[in-house]
């Protein structure tokens, strides 16, 4: 299959492009930084604006699914990457007659979601780094996905957790909607999007994916993903 990546030299995209490489598929990363992937064999890289449906046109003409791993920080401004880049991307599908979509959101898109035994997270850490510092970003990720349920492609919504580092794919799990649970490794997220690309369980709906076998060190997780990237 030829897949168009985006947001393909994120952590997330780069996890999705490695194991889809691995797995014999053709990649095609979409990226503004294209000095950032290494030349590997079934890559090409196509450097794209996600918000410029030109751009996006070139980039995923000819190929068979795509698969969004977008990303923006938390800003007290107002976000619209994830709901410009999923117009552009959307319409220029609709155009090049490419029906399957896999999109990167979150379990907080879900207005009920709320992990089992998880007081600290629920009343702390939530309240505090989701409601609060990424309002705005969490906004934008519901408008992405109120675009993308307006289409008649064949979309999936991937709502991971609190996203850390791994360093390989465990026995994560998977649900309709957002699942029970705090965390979601990247590595995880990605094999969670491949699997769902070749077995279609979640066509028009959302995915909730989460990571049980192992937990990060909330402290390290927080200097990692919040205070270091900064």
């Amino acid at each position: 299959m030829r897949i168009a990546v985006f947001g393909a030299n994120g952590p997330t995209g780069r996890h999705l492009t490695d194991q889809a490489l691995a797995a014999g598929h053709e990649i095609v990363a979409v990226t503004r930084r294209p000095g950032s992937l290494p030349a590997r064999p079934g890559l090409a890289v196509a450097v794209a604006d996600a918000t410029d449906p030109a751009a996006v046109d070139a980039a995923i003409g000819g190929t068979d699914a795509v698969l969004s791993a977008l990303g923006a920080r938390f800003s007290k401004e107002t976000i619209t990457t994830y709901s410009a880049s999923a117009t552009a991307i959307t319409g220029t599908m609709a155009r090049h007659g490419i029906k399957r979509l896999l999109a990167v959101s979150s379990s907080i898109a879900d207005p009920n979601w709320r992990p089992t035994g998880a007081h600290f997270f629920n009343h702390v850490l939530d309240p505090l780094v989701n409601r609060r510092l990424g309002r705005t970003l969490h906004e934008d990720m519901r408008r992405m996905e109120a675009v993308i349920r307006q289409t008649d492609l064949d979309w999936t919504l991937v709502r991971p957790s609190g996203l850390f580092e791994h360093s390989a794919v465990t026995d994560y799990h998977t649900t309709e909607t957002s699942a029970d649970g705090v965390f979601t490794a990247r590595v995880d997220l990605a094999a969670s999007m491949l699997r769902e690309l070749e077995d279609e369980r979640y066509i028009r709906m959302a995915m909730g994916v989460i990571t049980t076998a192992v937990k990060p060190n909330i402290a390290k997780l927080i200097w990692n993903e919040g205070v270091k990237k900064k």
